[in-house]
């Protein structure tokens, strides 16, 4: 039985790779401080008998008793309202937590993987995104908490690659959304369903003209569990090539909750906004490598991934 240890376990993307692994058989030790991961989450987990459980910040040195096959990184809150919170924070999770989670890996001889972002594209100037392009991100800024920290974190595991000799491994995520999300994460998907379902007005930070590529989760996750059991270097972009506006997203949305609506409540209407903090205009990434050498491509289209995630919040009380 192969043995992972997955820091951020308790995540919205952490839970969901956890709860596949475990699925497949696999023994999953998931370390998490609980800053943005979800008690919610652990209890779906804990149903498995092959799960265990440790409050954990990466920051501190890795001592997890037992040899582990697989370390895999997927610790750093991902939503902007998230990785405000503490900047200091965000920064040292991803430089000084992903050194000791490489040096634990290092210790066990044990497959690496980390979850970057396509954040390191910063305001891209090349659109679709491909892995060579070096992105356009502001390193003195308060976005750069998050995108400079996981574009240190690729420098540093590529010198723990081609220096030391670990098997290391890392993708760049689009934006992802799914069941087990934080409803309260802030991300727009999750904003626009929660103010639909309430009939609240749907907020839009900007023109709304800005693009977005929705990878629906159960892809996104198809896609690591290839990625983890290769041993491919990366990165790779995994998301979905769909692209649309964020006004288009907030459409969707409330044609698709408008029969879930309580009889008499009003649909919701699109209001705009200040626009966020250095908000990237254009993102799509370039897939060409994920289909070449995972041979994947996602499947769920928008509206079918918005139902299945609709049906979720509803089934938290939404």
């Amino acid at each position: 039985m192969k043995k992972y240890l997955i820091a951020g376990g308790a995540g919205f993307l952490g839970a969901n790779l956890a709860a596949s692994i475990l699925d497949r058989g696999g023994k999953v030790v998931v370390i998490d401080n609980l800053q943005t991961g979800n008690n919610r989450n652990l209890q779906e987990l804990k149903k498995h008998k092959n799960f265990i459980f440790k409050k954990y910040d990466i920051r501190r040195q890795i001592r997890i008793p037992g040899r582990f096959d697989f370390v895999l990184n997927l610790a750093c809150p991902a939503s902007p309202p998230k990785y405000y919170l503490d900047p200091v924070k965000t920064l040292e999770t991803c430089a000084i937590g992903t050194g000791n989670m490489l040096e634990f890996a290092l210790k066990n001889k044990a497959r690496f993987f980390h979850t970057s972002t396509s954040e390191v594209y910063g305001d891209p100037l090349k659109h679709p995104q491909k892995e060579n392009y070096a992105g356009n991100v502001q390193s003195y800024a308060m976005r750069s908490c998050y995108d400079e920290g996981k574009r240190y974190a690729e420098a540093l595991i590529y010198q723990y690659r081609h220096q030391k000799g670990l098997n290391t491994g890392l993708i760049r995520i689009f934006n992802t959304y799914g069941p087990l999300m934080d409803p309260d994460d802030g991300r727009v998907v999750s904003n626009f369903i929660k103010q639909a379902l309430s009939g609240d007005n749907i907020t839009i930070q900007g023109t709304g003209k800005q693009t977005r590529s929705f990878c629906f989760v159960d892809d996104q996750i198809e896609a690591q569990m290839k990625f983890i059991h290769s041993d491919l270097e990366g990165p790779i972009n995994v998301g979905n090539p769909g692209e649309f506006t964020v006004l288009e997203l907030a459409n969707k949305v409330i044609k698709l909750t408008g029969s879930c609506l309580p009889a008499g409540r009003a649909k919701s209407k699109i209001v705009h906004v200040a626009p966020a903090i250095s908000d990237p205009k254009l993102r799509r990434p370039d897939i060409t490598l994920a289909k070449k050498l995972l041979r994947w491509q996602p499947k769920i289209k928008l509206d079918e991934g918005l139902r299945r995630t609709i049906d979720w919040f509803i089934s938290l009380g939404y």
